[in-house]
């Protein structure tokens, strides 16, 4: 069985000189940044009637989130281009239930700023994101046939003092547990993480952390694990080595599994591109997406939006098919910070980061980085993770058979609330 694991570790470091030096620009008000998003909760025992709207509103919420998480994944992964050529993968959803975690801790401008980088100011007036973010995480783990867990611990140093407010709505929200560590040893500190890690993942990630800075105060690690098994599995009889084309003059030699029976699909005719269904059990599914031309798959980055993926889907046709697909090995590792100020979230990073609802101590914490990495193996059983205007779009122009022997992007979604879980692209299957 295969894993896909996602992990995030924002690091947060408790610095003794971040005093901003009189040639920086002044820290933003919090006017001109915008107000806050109260950290509502919402009364317990309701009567049954009242019950049943929290429920309805918790839902449609719950799109609008998803919606905002995916549109964030389109967006990091064309920042992501522009510093990587090959394979990419990483988890849109693992991203955002961390920053999720980290915005309990923040407060005033900070706060402000991260809900406008992660596209979630709109939604912030209307609803209470931790209830959101909790209600979605429970949708998501309780499907037991999805193969989908999460979780997340705070590793706090043993004298940091983190307030009640904080431990009781990561708990509540996202099932935070808090582990006291001494990072001053590090080496300590480094074995029990890493004990953490490798049990969560079933061993996939054995070892995470190399060294620990011995000033850290606070280790925020969110982690994914997703064991999907396809609703029509390929037959390992059929698997043989053919060759997958990286390009017009390169080619590589790599096992192409084979099912044959009735899948979804339908063909871009602006992009030129075929898009095919590939259904996990437990409504889950992953959609490959194929360019006709060899080499424009770089193109499609361009156009990628949860309104282009929802045109997709709703135009496709259902028929008997033969699929070649891939087996792949994907490991990658992001430094997500730098992607995020990218984003414009920058404060959080900054000597004038507010964490005031994280610490009654907040002087002097910043965060240094946020750290994903994310596994993926793709076998004839399953997927197993432990993280332009459309004018014509037809479900007929795939052929009965198709054979995605060249560079392709994949998303792992789930069917009920169209959350992005993974998304990635594959140019090299024989590379990690």
């Amino acid at each position: 069985m295969k894993v896909m694991i996602s992990l995030l570790l924002p690091v947060l470091l408790a610095q003794g000189d971040l005093v901003p030096s009189s040639t920086l620009s002044p820290p933003q008000s919090e006017t001109e940044a915008g107000p806050s998003t109260p950290k509502t909760l919402v009364p317990q025992n309701q009567p049954p009637q009242e019950e049943e709207e929290e429920e309805a509103r918790l839902v449609a919420g719950g799109f609008e989130l998803s919606r905002a998480t995916s549109n964030l994944g389109f967006d990091l992964l064309r920042k992501m281009t522009a510093r990587h050529e090959g394979n990419l993968m990483f988890s849109p959803l693992g991203l955002s239930f961390a920053m999720g975690t980290l915005m309990l801790g923040t407060s005033g401008p900070t706060h402000a700023q991260i809900l406008s980088g992660l596209g979630l100011q709109t939604l912030s007036r209307t609803q209470p994101l931790p209830e959101l973010f909790g209600h979605l995480r429970k949708t998501l783990t309780h499907t037991r046939e999805l193969g989908l867990s999460q979780g997340s611990w705070a590793f706090i140093h043993k004298d940091f003092d983190v307030t009640e407010t904080f431990r009781n709505l990561s708990k509540r929200y996202f099932d935070t547990e808090c582990v006291p560590v001494n990072f001053r040893n590090a080496s300590q500190a480094r074995g029990l993480m890493n004990h953490y890690i490798s049990k969560e993942t079933q061993g996939k990630i054995p070892k995470l952390f190399d060294k620990i800075n011995p000033d850290t105060k606070l280790i925020l690690m969110d982690y994914i694990l997703f064991r999907g098994k396809w609703q029509t599995p390929f037959n390992p009889a059929f698997t043989e080595v053919d060759t997958f084309h990286l390009d017009k003059y390169r080619a590589v030699k790599v096992p192409l599994m084979f099912a044959s029976g009735t899948f979804a699909s339908s063909f871009d005719v602006n992009l030129r591109c075929h898009v095919l269904k590939l259904p996990y059990r437990g409504n889950a599914t992953m959609l490959v997406v194929l360019m006709q031309r060899l080499g424009d798959y770089l193109a499609l980055e361009d156009y990628l939006t949860t309104d282009l993926v929802e045109a997709w889907l709703q135009n496709m046709k259902t028929r008997k098919m033969e699929v070649f697909f891939p087996k792949f090995k994907l490991d990658q590792k992001y430094e997500m910070h730098h992607l995020l100020k990218q984003m414009g979230i920058q404060r959080i990073f900054s000597p004038w980061a507010d964490l005031s609802e994280l610490s009654p101590t907040p002087r002097n914490l910043k965060v240094s980085e946020v750290l994903q990495r994310t596994v993926v193996e793709v076998d004839e059983q399953g997927t197993e993770a432990a993280a332009g205007t459309l004018t014509e779009i037809t479900a007929y122009s795939m052929p009965p058979i198709i054979k995605v022997d060249r560079p392709f992007h994949f998303l792992i979604y789930e069917e009920t609330t169209r959350l992005l879980l993974f998304l990635g692209r594959v140019v090299d299957p024989t590379r990690l």
